[in-house]
């Protein structure tokens, strides 16, 4: 049976990333915010822990200066680092958006020459459901991924938010938000490398994302965190039972494709 990788974020203490991967998640990421020192040992900790569990470990740096992306990789060591800078897939934005892209290529670039051993994630920025411009926007984001391509290992697939206010200024991601699903499947579809699906998945969508879009992998963050008494997500802190749930609900999802769903 075909395995959907299953991605979980936000991960800073050794001792979770060892309990997420005896659960059975794959990919383990830990965030980088532009706000820590340039070395943190538990980080660095949690990135080892997680690689001995068997999972793929990862870091997601809040921060695009080229030499503080390369000082973190040669510290934190990770198989793969997530570059998860906006890029909006929208005509009016043609130009601005050139001009990101070429600065992004080219670290993905220098990455690939510097550190060969580390995988380059790199999140696409697709928008909510419902855009008039859904067709040029749909072409605008595949020609990103045709030229990401070559020097990207895996695509993440992200819920952009209309208008500029993101939760992370000039980073995708932690929205809690469901992107465009058949944009994403047409990204998926067409990609030459393997792509994650984020964007607002939980134990109770996951399967229905899986059997509608059939991505490489699923990745949570937000509906995984545990939550304060108002029911407000917490950052850098799981809630295990939502995470076992969600990896039944993948399962659920392989078996479905295999023949041998209940």
């Amino acid at each position: 049976m075909k395995k959907t990788i299953i991605q979980i974020y936000e991960i800073q203490k050794p001792k979770e990333a060892e309990a997420l991967a005896a659960a059975g998640v794959d990919h383990i990421g830990s965030v980088l915010l532009d706000t820590d020192k340039r070395k943190n040992a538990a980080i660095r900790k949690t990135v080892l822990a997680a690689r001995q569990a068997g999972a793929k470990s990862g870091v997601i740096p809040l921060f695009n200066d080229p030499a503080r992306i390369f000082a973190a990789l040669e510290y934190y060591e990770p198989d793969f680092v997530h570059l998860c800078d906006t890029l909006a897939p929208y005509p009016d934005r043609r130009k601005a958006v050139v001009r990101d892209f070429d600065a992004f290529l080219s670290l993905q670039i220098d990455i690939k020459d510097r550190f060969p051993r580390i995988e380059i994630m790199r999140s696409l920025s697709v928008p909510r459901p419902g855009r008039p411009d859904r067709q040029e926007v749909e072409k605008i984001l595949l020609d990103f991924a045709e030229r990401f391509s070559p020097f990207s290992d895996y695509f993440l697939l992200d819920t952009l938010l209309d208008g500029d206010a993101q939760p992370v200024d000039g980073f995708v991601g932690v929205t809690g938000e469901t992107c465009d699903w058949e944009m994403a499947k047409s990204v998926i579809e067409k990609s030459r490398i393997p792509v994650i699906l984020a964007g607002g998945l939980s134990p109770e969508n996951v399967f229905e994302a899986i059997t509608a879009v059939r991505p490489a992998g699923v990745d949570s963050c937000t509906k995984t965190n545990a939550v304060d008494p108002s029911g407000q997500p917490v950052r850098f802190k799981k809630d295990m039972k939502r995470v076992e749930k969600f990896i039944a609900e993948v399962r659920r999802g392989d078996a479905f494709f295999s023949g041998v769903a209940s």
